[in-house]
């Protein structure tokens, strides 16, 4: 297994990315390598002054870096020798098995429409996350930032995907699959929503449970919420600020704890031909080395294998 790694990508590169692979390298077994893509010299340099043998890790030497808020397709195009733009190209030329960055998220998402490409039957790939669970656990929230404009029957594949990622990565039996609305009435919400329920209602795809409010995203109605990347992404910026919020006032809580994003590392790109994951523009190393972990859990678990079936 070959897991790869942008070490260039994220607010605190390379230190942050080296260390984080540092560590996650420490959960890995002798026939699994992380692959990091970057500068060779940066990258020897912090191993070294952590003494770390550098020959646990395989290199793939960079010499361009796409930043945070360049244009993506452009930048893909223009600088081929980046370390997002050489990581897909080995991902699509199967010399690493999963690919994952914190850096520009969408060069991230067109890289990885342009090299592994849409799984055949999947309209729109989408961002996963994970969404705390008041009693314990946690929920997969998609999309929450890859498509803004949804039509009913790509939210339908978004259950789809979500369901397969919850209960091949994460082991929920049977995930419950719900619809966020302003009502959990079948008849509530905007058109896209009106129209995305009977879908949903009508599938054997998954175990749909009905239309979920905003004030459900944290109890137990639902382990897999599904909807547009626009209303995904808000939820998710207001979610991430809980945590913030409690740091700033001082209050502890084991709750809100879990929504500090370094306990999940990063957000996997549901719906392409090939484990790839984002990680947060400010991604500490332990945040980094979770990422690489969910990468590994993700080629273990088949999960791209299990999509393609399903979408057959």
């Amino acid at each position: 297994m070959k897991i790869g790694l942008d070490i260039m990508g994220g607010d605190y590169a390379p230190k942050a990315t080296v260390l984080g692979a540092i560590a996650a390298s420490k959960g890995l077994s002798p026939d699994q390598k992380i692959v990091l893509f970057g500068d060779k010299d940066q990258a020897l340099s912090i191993l070294s002054e952590n003494q770390v043998d550098p020959d646990i890790f395989d290199f793939v030497h960079t010499t361009e870096v796409i930043g945070m808020g360049e244009h993506a397709t452009k930048a893909i195009v223009l600088k081929p020798n980046s370390s997002i733009s050489l990581g897909f190209q080995y991902l699509k030329e199967g010399k690493i098995d999963s690919f994952a960055s914190a850096g520009n998220t969408g060069a991230m998402l067109v890289g990885s429409m342009f090299s592994v490409k849409t799984i055949p039957g999947v309209i729109r790939p989408a961002i996963a996350t994970n969404i705390p669970k008041l009693k314990s656990g946690f929920g997969i929230m998609l999309d929450v930032g890859a498509n803004a404009d949804c039509k009913p029957d790509t939210l339908l594949q978004f259950g789809i995907l979500g369901s397969l990622y919850a209960e091949h990565v994460y082991n929920i039996a049977n995930p419950k699959v719900a619809l966020i609305n302003i009502g959990e009435e079948e008849e509530k919400g905007n058109m896209v929503t009106q129209a995305t329920f009977p879908l949903m209602k009508e599938t054997k795809l998954f175990n749909f449970v009905g239309n979920v409010e905003g004030r459900d995203l944290f109890n137990d109605k639902a382990d897999v919420i599904v909807c547009d990347g626009f209303t995904g992404n808000v939820m998710l910026k207001l979610a991430e600020t809980f945590y913030i919020l409690t740091l700033k006032k001082g209050f502890k809580d084991e709750f809100f704890d879990r929504f500090n994003y370094e306990q999940y590392g990063g957000s996997p790109i549901l719906g392409v031909n090939a484990p790839v994951l984002i990680g947060h523009g400010i991604s500490t190393p332990e945040a980094i080395k979770n990422m690489v972990l969910l990468s590994k859990t993700m080629i273990e678990a088949k999960l791209v294998d299990k999509i393609k079936a399903a979408f057959k």
